[in-house]
């Protein structure tokens, strides 16, 4: 999904645009375009995508003024070491042949880049060298094949558009919850599993593509993203079995005592037992339930909800009991498996 655009240009743009695009030019012939061409400084776009590239030639550092640069399907092997100082707000590279090899080690020089499209290319790993964009808004990495999205994307705090599907992603980090200005996350066709409930951070989230996964829930948190107008989950296994206890044995001797301790608000301290037993009992958890006050610990009964979301989702969402005897009858009736209920919920 890449019809999200950043900051539009004036209608007089094409005054300010060098468009080479379907030339079919090789790296030589192209050197001579921009060798030859006049008042460089005055072009703004330079548009040269479906030409017969490898690496652009140097000579392109004559286009001092250049704010977008399109060079989507040239073949390209490497991007150039940016010149100094260079006022490019948007690079579209998608559909080449970079690798994480042929990018520069530094982005240091594009302070002023919003919008970066590597799309398409043969992108094993998150490009670090992109966290040095902090005025990136628009990012798009789908269709390569990156297995991990870092845990450091945090730092690209103004972060509108984060598109990541079409790739190898079997989790996502907690970080990405600090995005706080994020509006379109895209994760459609990878392999995960889950979500972080850190996801429900995303408070200005319009957009989430989750389809072509392998989820079987989603975290409770994502019914607080108010601003969610478009979800999509279609094929994703989604709910496999409706109750499973996580341990499929009874709870040990600590966790008893430590529910006890817990639910008759027994007080302790460090002074009174030993630190790693106050460390255990601070871990608890209450029982999601609101009519039980239970508590575990590490033994806890996984049980899937089905919540109205926006009036007209059915989202399947993973909760925690203490105990299967939490489960409210109601509830179980109504969550069992069928196809009718699976429709539902395959959205998109």
């Amino acid at each position: 999904m890449e019809n999200y655009t950043s900051d539009s240009s004036d209608s007089d743009s094409s005054l300010r645009t060098l468009d080479l695009s379907y030339l079919l030019l090789d790296d030589r012939v192209l050197d001579k375009q921009f060798l030859n061409t006049k008042s460089p400084e005055d072009v703004e776009n330079l548009l040269l995508s479906q030409n017969r590239l490898t690496i652009l030639p140097a000579s392109i550092n004559r286009f001092v003024s250049l704010s977008t640069l399109d060079i989507t399907n040239c073949n390209l092997n490497r991007l150039p070491d940016f010149w100094s100082d260079c006022p490019l707000t948007r690079l579209i590279a998608k559909h080449n042949n970079l690798t994480n090899d042929g990018l520069v080690k530094c982005f240091e020089n594009l302070t002023n880049l919003k919008e970066l499209n590597l799309s398409g290319n043969r992108l094993v790993d998150f490009p670090d060298q992109i966290l040095d964009l902090a005025a990136l808004k628009y990012l798009y990495l789908g269709g390569n094949h990156i297995s991990e999205l870092t845990k450091d994307i945090w730092k690209l705090q103004k972060l509108r558009v984060l598109s990541m599907g079409g790739n190898r992603l079997t989790e996502v980090p907690c970080t990405l919850g600090q995005l706080k200005s994020l509006q379109a996350l895209i994760l459609c066709d990878n392999m995960l599993e889950s979500l972080p409930s850190s996801i429900a951070n995303l408070t200005n989230l319009k957009t989430l593509s989750l389809h072509k996964n392998r989820l079987r829930t989603l975290p409770t948190e994502i019914i607080t993203l108010n601003c969610l107008t478009e979800l999509s989950l279609r094929d994703n296994p989604l709910v496999v079995r409706f109750v499973s206890d996580m341990t499929h044995n009874p709870p040990s001797l600590l966790e008893l005592a430590g529910r006890v301790v817990k639910t008759s608000d027994i007080r302790y301290d460090e002074q009174s037992i030993p630190r790693n037993l106050v460390q255990y009992l601070n871990s608890g958890h209450r029982c999601v339930n609101p009519k039980c006050k239970g508590v575990f610990f590490n033994n806890r009964v996984e049980h899937i909800k089905f919540v109205d979301f926006c009036g007209k989702y059915r989202l399947p969402l993973l909760q925690y009991l203490c105990s299967s005897k939490c489960i409210e009858p109601r509830d179980s009736d109504e969550e069992l498996v069928s196809g009718a209920m699976i429709r539902k919920v395959l959205l998109g």
